[in-house]
């Protein structure tokens, strides 16, 4: 997998050895990413990428050592170290050196990772409904993209596969459906395009936001609402929006198999249109 790093400075394709077991993140995990998407020489929302580390860095208690500016202009410097066709991942990392119990005690390093991630295809994927849940906000630091959360994302994926699944959906602690494992999650009912409410227990994400304004723009209604495990088996469609694979279907929800539907055809379509105008040359 081709990548470049950007660490203290300098360009390198070894992949840094940046931490060890005197370091905060190595043991207490004090560390927040986010992942931009790069393809076609378009860089779609990657300033909102670099704001929300930053964010999440903050609300973790670090102490960013770059700005979001800073950040992107670097971010597009490393872009343009691949191929014009590449298609990239693009993951700012904010991490913590030295320390003792407190974050406050350690020091904040940064590093950028881009590598080659070619986009998902074509196909969808299946998903059942996770024992496990997302944390309230009171429980976990889920106002970041934070490192630490994504063990029990893991777990939950873990378990899904074991039952014969690719993907699973995560509920909040009072029964509210809340997202995919990895991905944010929406409905199609009667024309709607329905996403869980932003209750604070999962990232409502920068993707599913660009998705709802440009539904709403193409004449569909695409709101939040609360969303329970019912309303997923009565779906007319399912499909997720995040980062990493946009607008992707789910094609088998439990024992029920589904279209790839008109709405989430849409999405895609319209968010690939709106993507690619993003040029960065």
């Amino acid at each position: 997998m081709a990548a470049q790093f950007w660490y203290d400075g300098a360009w390198t394709d070894e992949n840094p050895k940046l931490t060890g077991p005197a370091d905060h993140s190595f043991w207490l995990s004090s560390v927040v990413f986010d992942g931009a998407r790069a393809f076609g020489r378009c860089a779609p929302d990657l300033d909102l990428h670099c704001q929300r580390v930053v964010h999440s860095a903050l609300a973790l208690g670090l102490v960013p050592t770059m700005t979001a500016e800073e950040i992107q202009r670097l971010a597009l410097e490393g872009i343009r170290r691949f191929p014009p066709t590449a298609e990239l991942y693009v993951k700012p990392m904010f991490f913590t050196l030295g320390g003792s119990i407190a974050t406050g005690t350690a020091k904040t390093a940064f590093v950028l990772h881009i590598f080659d991630a070619p986009l998902p295809g074509e196909g969808g994927f299946s998903a059942t409904l996770s024992p496990l849940r997302r944390p309230a906000p009171e429980m976990a630091p889920t106002d970041a993209k934070a490192s630490c959360l994504y063990p029990n994302s893991s777990r939950a994926t873990r378990e899904a596969e074991g039952r014969g699944f690719e993907a699973a959906v995560m509920r909040d602690p009072w029964d509210n459906v809340a997202e995919f494992a990895f991905a944010n999650l929406w409905i199609v009912k009667n024309g709607v395009a329905l996403t869980p409410t932003d209750n604070r227990t999962f990232l409502a994400g920068i993707t599913r936001n660009r998705t709802m304004t440009l539904l709403n723009e193409a004449g569909v209604e695409a709101r939040e609402a609360t969303l329970s495990a019912r309303d997923l088996d009565e779906a007319d469609e399912i499909f997720s929006t995040g980062n990493y694979g946009k607008i992707v279907p789910c094609t088998r929800y439990e024992g029920r198999e589904l279209n790839t539907g008109p709405i989430a055809q849409l999405a895609k379509r319209r968010y690939f249109e709106w993507a690619r105008a993003t040029s960065i040359d």
